[in-house]
């Protein structure tokens, strides 16, 4: 350690608590690699923002050597701790820390996991699914939420069976993640769950997600279960099915679709139009004509470019 440092490390053993901030603060400014020592060391004070500022000063310096250290910091009692060495770890870890980030994931404290959990998902490597895959029968749901989520940033995962009943599970906050994470998946059965949760799910974000993930997969078999969410108690949830519907142009639904025009929401109605725009059916000219005296001026721009595309 540079000598220059020196100093400044022992004031960091004092007992007046000023006195290590001061340090903190000096090797902050400093704020090079030679400080990174003692920063870590800095880490483990008993004082809340003397750590803080150590975490902000490794994040600033960007040494891959503070890496295993901050992970020790997710384990904080202190919320802001866990907060700051989780940022700080998003922009420090990379593919190198995937056996440290794996191993720490075995621990028991379910703050460290759940950091860790959502930090693999900027290294999105397939290798850690064997380490995740656990944490979708976990009694946490934030837990099981973390899981799920991380899954549908793993590179080259395209089917994982253990993942589908997650659209089902007791918590709405996972159920939502699943639905999205399906999106992903290619398995044979995540059309049938999808267009089960769009049309049986409470929770109206879980049905948005499910039309949302839908719309990806652009596949006929969802076609009664989009149709059946274009009456949807709530207009987000009509708004993602109609926008699925754009990408499965199929002349069933072509009526529920001119009904939609009616949406007291001009984003249900937006959307409306340019799906039946897509069907390119001569009968839907006569109500993309009415939809030009829309009082919302974005649907009727949409309408004209419907009528101009037929």
């Amino acid at each position: 350690m540079n000598d220059d440092i020196l100093p400044w490390l022992e004031m960091l053993r004092s007992p007046d608590v000023n006195d290590r901030l001061v340090a903190v603060k000096t090797l902050q400014h400093l704020g090079d690699d030679e400080t990174v020592d003692a920063l870590i060391i800095a880490l483990q004070d008993e004082h809340i923002i003397v750590q803080k500022i150590a975490i902000s000063a490794l994040w600033e310096i960007a040494n891959a050597v503070a890496v295993p250290a901050l992970i020790e910091c997710l384990s904080s009692a202190d919320t802001d701790i866990r907060t700051e060495a989780a940022s700080a770890l998003n922009e420090l870890v990379t593919q190198n820390d995937l056996l440290l980030l794996l191993d720490r994931l075995q621990t028991h404290d379910i703050n460290t996991q759940i950091n860790i959990l959502v930090l693999l998902r900027k290294i999105h490597d397939i290798q850690s699914l064997p380490d995740i895959l656990p944490f979708l029968q976990s009694n946490n749901p934030e837990l099981r939420e973390a899981a799920i989520t991380t899954l549908r940033y793993l590179n080259q995962l395209e089917k994982c069976p253990q993942a589908l009943n997650s659209i089902f599970d007791e918590s709405a906050v996972v159920r939502r993640a699943a639905a999205l994470t399906l999106g992903h998946l290619q398995d044979t059965e995540v059309i049938t769950k999808l267009s089960h949760a769009l049309i049986n799910d409470s929770d109206w974000q879980v049905r948005r997600n499910a039309a949302k993930s839908l719309a990806i997969h652009a596949n006929h078999q969802a076609i009664f279960a989009l149709e059946t969410a274009l009456s949807d108690e709530h207009w987000q949830v009509r708004k993602a099915a109609a926008q699925a519907l754009q990408k499965i142009p199929d002349l069933q639904v072509m009526p529920q679709l001119i009904q939609a025009l009616t949406d007291e929401y001009a984003d249900v109605r937006k959307e409306a139009v340019i799906a039946l725009g897509n069907l390119a059916h001569p009968d839907v000219i006569n109500p993309l004509q009415q939809a030009l005296d829309d009082p919302d001026k974005e649907v009727a721009i949409q309408a004209q470019r419907a009528i101009q595309r037929i």
